[in-house]
């Protein structure tokens, strides 16, 4: 099975332009195509997993992987699948979070000469005049057809910045650039991002010709993707230090039976013959096929030392048993405890399971919140703090979410 056949059956194709070219072009190892990740924060997280699990299978195929990252158009921010205007960064904190993000994808995509290329879109767009772009491009767009653009439409009824409304050009001009400077010849991006793809598509076409290759391809479930990055409790990120690698590695144990497959299908290397055998798999092989999913997840993400130990970790916990140092911990300092104890609602947002106070009341309340396999369920418990020393304690939050609390 050939490259393009395989990320459709992998699920991972959803609308293409050119289908026939862009077979031709993926299978044969001749796209030079880019994937934009605008820097929003310090750290990439799961929603950003399937595209970078893209590149990395293009480029094992032979394609060229250009990542780019949104310097520019993180000044102004994507409207799409927002409901409100995203916050202003400084151009300190953009440069920051590009750094980082550079750093990540170097464990999925192979940069050099030859091979990945990273650049970033503050380097053309900071230097346009803004009458030039007006005259060089502003004619090749609609107002009508943009404002016809889901990633429009849904904010017309709060309001859309002319700021924001800029972004569709901004992001058609990147691929105007580097189809020009680069050799760009395709372009992917979620099922969120299809109008602005297709405006990249039609600059070229209006500019340089009809002839000109200029392709898109949307990624299945990408906005779904998104939405997988964020969790009860904030985001999950692919930086160790901001989601540990035993976190990420639950996170993908408990996802849902129904989306197990897909998952294992869409983000993991395994042959699709070995996948496919999972198809008929019930019940408790379900939970099998989610700690193959978290396993090589982690793997991917954290090595295979970090996966094993967090896979280690997770099976003891669950039979009961099993080593707590993989363990997600949060040390106590000797301020956290009044006359040498600290309470249940304290210890809660002391370990940072629970945001605000009002919260890790409700789970008390509810019945959430177990210590050392005891089940807490009065407000006003408390905890010495001699049975932090040592090992610590374990706080178990829900059904799925481990933590170790402990004091030197």
């Amino acid at each position: 099975m050939q490259i393009y056949e395989e990320l459709k059956a992998r699920g991972l194709i959803a609308q293409v332009t050119d289908e026939e070219e862009i077979r031709e072009l993926v299978n044969t190892g001749k796209a030079v195509f880019y994937i934009g990740f605008d820097p929003t924060a310090d750290s990439l997280h799961v929603g950003h997993f399937m595209a970078l699990c893209l590149m990395k299978r293009l480029q094992m195929a032979g394609n060229r992987p250009i990542a780019l990252i949104g310097g520019g158009t993180g000044m102004v921010g994507d409207p799409s699948g927002r409901s409100d205007m995203r916050q202003m960064m400084t151009t300190e904190t953009i440069a920051h979070n590009c750094a980082c993000f550079k750093k990540q994808m170097e464990r999925f995509i192979e940069f050099g000469d030859d091979k990945a290329i990273m650049v970033n879109n503050a380097d053309w767009l900071m230097k346009l005049n803004y009458v030039e772009l007006l005259r060089e491009v502003g004619a090749c767009f609609s107002v009508n057809n943009m404002l016809r653009a889901e990633c429009y439409r849904q904010r017309m009824e709060k309001g859309l910045s002319f700021l924001e409304f800029n972004y569709m050009i901004m992001q058609s001009y990147d691929f105007y650039h580097m189809f020009q400077t680069l050799g760009c010849n395709m372009q992917f991006g979620g099922d969120d991002q299809w109008s602005n793809m297709l405006g990249g598509t039609e600059l070229i076409r209006r500019k340089l010709g009809k002839d000109a290759y200029a392709m898109t391809i949307t990624l299945l479930l990408n906005s779904e993707g998104k939405k997988m990055g964020k969790t009860a409790s904030g985001a999950v990120w692919l930086d160790p230090g901001k989601t540990s690698p035993f976190d990420f590695y639950q996170y993908w144990r408990n996802v849902g039976d129904a989306d197990v497959l897909k998952c294992i299908r869409m983000l993991t290397f395994l042959p699709l013959e070995e996948i496919d055998a999972m198809d008929k798999w019930e019940g408790s092989q379900l939970n099998r096929a989610k700690e193959i999913l978290a396993f090589e997840l982690t793997k991917l993400v954290h090595g295979t030392e970090e996966a094993e130990k967090a896979q280690e970790t997770a099976r003891g916990l669950f039979a009961g048993a099993g080593s707590t140092a993989n363990m997600p911990s949060t040390e106590l300092p000797a301020a956290r405890f009044e006359d040498g104890k600290i309470g249940a609602i304290a210890l809660l947002t002391a370990c940072g399971l629970c945001p605000s106070n009002s919260e890790a009341r409700r789970l008390i309340q509810q019945g959430g919140l177990t210590v050392n396999e005891k089940k807490i369920t009065d407000l006003e418990a408390a905890f010495d703090q001699a049975d932090f020393q040592g090992e610590g304690v374990v706080i178990k939050k829900g059904k799925k979410v481990f933590h170790r609390a402990y004091t030197k």
